[in-house]
């Protein structure tokens, strides 16, 4: 082997030049660069595109923001000095942990619940179709708030729960009154709830498995079991968390109805503190909206990376972090 020299003809061939390569950032969208470079090839200088209403638009919404921002902090009406006062309050902090609790239960049983009626509404037999059917359309068409007041007056219509043969005798009977707490009426309402929407989720994943992967799977001889687990399920989860994660956001909002069922939730204790003192509803309103937020953008941030990392394989190129997207446009910007 001999090393090519710049003027050797299998270079000339090959259509290469001697001399450095160009560097390729200074290539790189030369129509968002505003600094003026020399070209590489002719060296004359390389202008960037101007974008003067880009500029115009980002002016007008840092004036909109800095408004808005003045208009929060300067007025007096929203009482930032009870806002504190009321923020770490043991029994703030109390109903956000019986949030977090009814969240977190309702979470796992709609996910359960949404997976048995997905595989029933694909299970191929008319009844249990029929079934996962009905219960979908009904919990989804049926307001959450009137689901919940319904189960609040469920002892009502049944003062009593057994258990024995159907249509036959009864063995042991509860009252329904000590059996339903306001924590179980509230878990049960939202679970019903989001196992009708989680449901859909779980179906739309499986269906978005291609259907070459089913037609191999059957070539290589594998039981309907298996195939489900091992090439349907794996695949099927890349549609179905990062959207069940996004359906979880909805839940935390939704939590705040238990509220109707006595259950003294975040929402629930700012109503009781606010009934308490009416002159600190606007406060206390948020102390739940940033307690709310907080939340909500904890649950965003983790549906990000649960997307990011389901999109290995599918992508050619994953998202970049915050910090990765941060990086380089400062490297873009002092390069």
């Amino acid at each position: 082997m001999f090393p090519l020299s710049a003027d050797s003809p299998a270079e000339q061939a090959l259509g290469t030049r001697a001399g450095p390569v160009p560097d390729p950032q200074e290539h790189e969208s030369p129509t968002v660069t505003t600094s003026s470079t020399a070209d590489p090839l002719t060296g004359a200088p390389v202008v960037g595109l101007r974008h003067p209403w880009r500029l115009a638009a980002s002016a007008v919404v840092l004036v909109i923001g800095a408004q808005i921002a003045h208009g929060l902090f300067s007025n007096p009406f929203y009482q930032w000095d009870r806002f504190r006062s009321y923020v770490f309050q043991p029994v703030v902090v109390d109903g956000l942990w019986i949030t977090l609790q009814a969240t977190a239960w309702s979470a796992v049983l709609g996910l359960l619940g949404g997976i048995l009626l997905a595989l029933m509404r694909l299970s191929g037999n008319p009844l249990l179709e029929a079934v996962s059917w009905t219960y979908i359309w009904l919990f989804r068409a049926v307001p959450l708030i009137v689901l919940l007041l319904f189960l609040f007056n469920f002892s009502a219509l049944y003062p009593e729960i057994g258990i024995g043969i159907p249509f036959g005798p009864v063995f042991t009977a509860f009252d329904t009154t000590d059996l339903l707490g306001y924590m179980v009426i509230g878990v049960i309402g939202l679970s019903l709830n989001e196992a009708a929407y989680a449901a859909e989720v779980v179906r739309a994943g499986l269906h978005s498995v291609d259907q070459g992967q089913h037609e191999a799977a059957d070539a290589l001889g594998l039981s309907r079991a298996r195939q489900f687990r091992r090439i349907v399920l794996p695949q099927a989860l890349r549609s179905i968390v990062p959207a069940y994660v996004n359906q979880l956001v909805g839940l935390i909002k939704a939590s705040s109805l238990l509220f109707y069922v006595s259950l003294l939730d975040l929402f629930g204790t700012v109503q009781m503190l606010a009934s308490t003192h009416p002159g600190d509803i606007v406060p206390l309103l948020l102390v739940a909206t940033v307690w709310y937020v907080f939340l909500t953008s904890v649950l965003s941030v983790v549906q990000f990376y649960v997307e990011r990392h389901y999109a290995r394989g599918a992508l050619r190129t994953i998202p970049p972090t915050p910090l990765q997207k941060f990086r380089s446009t400062v490297r873009k910007r002092f390069a």
